[in-house]
């Protein structure tokens, strides 16, 4: 079952079409996602297809280093690092990092710019993997890279119609704090015929991503409306990201305001204590998250 309807997905095949500049992920990362799929690779592929982008090690190494992770020591090295996390966080990294490069642009509105959205985006993706390890979901470094992904779909709005994406941010009013006072994503669908999140997962299946990231990417507002083996990653992305706008990091335009569903809360199982313990880490470092892969 496709995550979009047929409608908005012809409105949304048209919009990546037109864009193939986002459309296309950086070679270097084409790679990595291709060695992901492959069950036969091993730490020392990974490294070989890092290790040719010296910027990409420099980043990867900033995030292994941040307090995100908190290591002992600094690590200097990506052998090390492979060591330390394991292949699945390091190769998430290094697709999140590669990403990064998506996130360019200047102020579209005094409300909003793509540096906005990745700040958010940043801090999403460390709640996240503290929902999941919370949660003992045993999905921490996918839900970290679904965070920095979730919406993408924004930023392909902006890629293919700047002006519309400007006008219909300006049409949610948002305050001081960044707080909408309409619905952005109705907004969106007034605009473009399709919402961020429809985009999002058009870009993710454009871009050959496994199943669940297109899920996340659609269905972070209402993760109990899609299907039922792929709520997870969507139901821990939906909590990372309302934590992440009581922080006033970057951008949540698209969040009115941050009351959770108890639904997706008790899909999780995620008890009062431990949501509570969650946001308190996430209050508390914030900043530094919002950091963790600026360029």
């Amino acid at each position: 079952m496709s995550v979009l309807t047929q409608e908005r997905e012809q409105v949304v095949s048209a919009a990546i079409r037109e864009i193939s500049h986002i459309a296309t992920l950086p070679e270097v990362t084409v790679k990595v996602v291709e060695l992901v799929e492959n069950p036969k690779s091993t730490a020392q592929d990974l490294h070989k297809i890092i290790s040719t982008d010296p910027a990409l090690c420099s980043r990867i190494l900033k995030v292994v280093n941040s307090s995100f992770y908190g290591l002992p020591g600094q690590i200097s090295n990506i052998n090390r690092a492979i060591v330390m996390l394991g292949l699945n966080a390091v190769k998430n990294i290094a697709i999140a990092a590669s990403m990064a490069k998506l996130f360019r642009g200047g102020e579209l509105t005094p409300t909003f710019s793509a540096r906005d959205l990745w700040t958010h985006s940043n801090v999403v993706a460390a709640a996240a993997k503290l929902v999941a390890n919370g949660a003992k979901l045993g999905l921490a470094d996918e839900a970290f890279l679904a965070g920095l992904i979730h919406d993408i779909g924004i930023m392909v709005q902006m890629q293919f119609d700047r002006n519309k994406l400007a006008d219909t941010i300006n049409s949610a009013g948002l305050d001081g704090d960044g707080v909408p006072a309409t619905d952005l994503q109705a907004l969106e669908l007034q605009a473009f015929g399709a919402t961020h999140e429809d985009f999002g997962a058009g870009l993710c299946e454009k871009w050959k991503f496994p199943k669940s990231f297109a899920f996340v990417c659609g269905f972070h507002h209402n993760p109990l409306n899609a299907a039922p083996d792929q709520r997870t990653l969507p139901a821990v992305i939906y909590v990372a990201d309302h934590i992440a706008a009581e922080t006033k990091q970057g951008f949540r335009g698209d969040l009115m305001q941050t009351t959770m569903d108890p639904g997706v809360l008790d899909f999780l199982k995620l008890s009062a204590e431990k949501l509570a313990e969650i946001r308190q880490t996430v209050m508390a470092n914030a900043k530094d998250y919002a950091n963790t892969l600026q360029q």
